[in-house]
């Protein structure tokens, strides 16, 4: 195992610490139990929560502020986060308005965030987000498994939580924003958790498994790498035969790298991807490509597809202000 590290066992509270260093006017740490906030509580807000395992950076504490969540709770590497520390982050961020948490489908994380819900002294409400349309069961999920179209929901509810929407709201925000994306990846490798050492699964050279899951569950098939528009095709296919788009419709179009992708092959893909839904009479009107829900090293990529209506498209172009979400 090739990484920077220093020890196994301290891995996440110093990656939260030096992302903090790193951001001090955005972000705080808390330890005992672990979650990152805005660094100044908001005011007169729903506050927004969200959480999952680590290893998926720079979801979700790199889009802890201004326009999206208000803390994030961070578990160990492909670990789901405790009860106790989703009690603790809602507490540091409430304001008065009740708590949204924003919740990937996987076994872990709904059954603590359920727990955490139950326990919460606030009013509060749950967005689930299942947008990877590549297996509606895995070994981690009951249901559709929530990947790179959770960046999508947080921005646009936090969009709706910043203009002063209710909890009732943002939840509507969130819970159209799911239904309106859909997602599906590919690797061509896997990754490494630091706890094992070695690679979550073995795969030939000249392989690529399709539909992949973001920590390395097996997707539909796995088969020979193809050239990339083929690739695009395979993943695009399923994407609207989910989504079911009218001519015409607009979308927002996001290439997310796993975390072992180069920017050069990720614009590829968008420009693939591009071209083949203006050839399906589609229009891609908003765009967002980069590595933003990784699985550590992986080498592989996914593609999410919105519909957009005027509203979705408004919370989407409403300013944001994260360590790694801004305009």
């Amino acid at each position: 195992m090739k990484k920077f590290i220093n020890d196994v066992e301290t891995v996440l509270r110093e990656s939260l610490g030096g992302m903090v260093a790193a951001h001090p006017a955005l972000l705080r740490a808390e330890f005992e139990p672990t979650f990152v906030a805005r660094a100044q509580r908001a005011t007169r807000k729903v506050a927004l929560v969200s959480g999952g395992g680590s290893g998926h950076e720079p979801l979700h504490a790199g889009f802890v502020g201004r326009g999206m969540l208000d803390a994030a709770c961070p578990g160990q590497v492909f670990t789901s986060p405790t009860p106790d520390q989703m009690l603790a982050a809602a507490h540091a961020a409430h304001a008065d308005r009740g708590v949204l948490f924003i919740v990937k489908n996987y076994a872990g994380d709904t059954m603590n965030f359920e727990m955490a819900s139950e326990m919460l002294e606030l009013e509060n409400a749950t967005v689930l987000v299942n947008d990877d349309v590549a297996v509606e069961n895995s070994t981690h999920t009951t249901g559709r498994r929530g990947v790179a179209g959770t960046l999508v929901v947080e921005k646009m509810v936090g969009a709706a939580a910043e203009r002063g929407a209710t909890l009732h709201e943002c939840k509507a925000v969130g819970d159209r924003a799911n239904a309106a994306t859909a997602s599906m990846g590919v690797a061509f490798t896997s990754c490494t958790v630091p706890a094992a050492g070695r690679a979550t699964f073995d795969i030939g050279d000249d392989e690529m498994e399709v539909g992949v899951g973001i920590h390395g569950e097996p997707g539909r098939r796995r088969e020979k790498i193809k050239p990339a528009a083929r690739i695009v095709e395979d993943l695009l296919s399923s994407i609207l035969a989910d989504l079911k788009p009218e001519r015409g419709s607009e979308l927002l179009l996001h290439v997310n790298g796993f975390g072992g992708t180069p920017q050069m092959e990720l614009y590829l893909l968008y420009q693939c991807a591009h071209q083949q839904l203006v050839a399906h009479g589609l229009k891609p009107v908003r765009s967002l490509v980069g590595a933003y829900t990784t699985s550590l090293e992986m080498a592989g990529a996914s593609l999410t597809v919105t519909l957009l209506d005027e509203e979705a498209k408004a919370l989407w172009d409403a300013p944001v202000h994260t360590a790694a979400l801004r305009w």
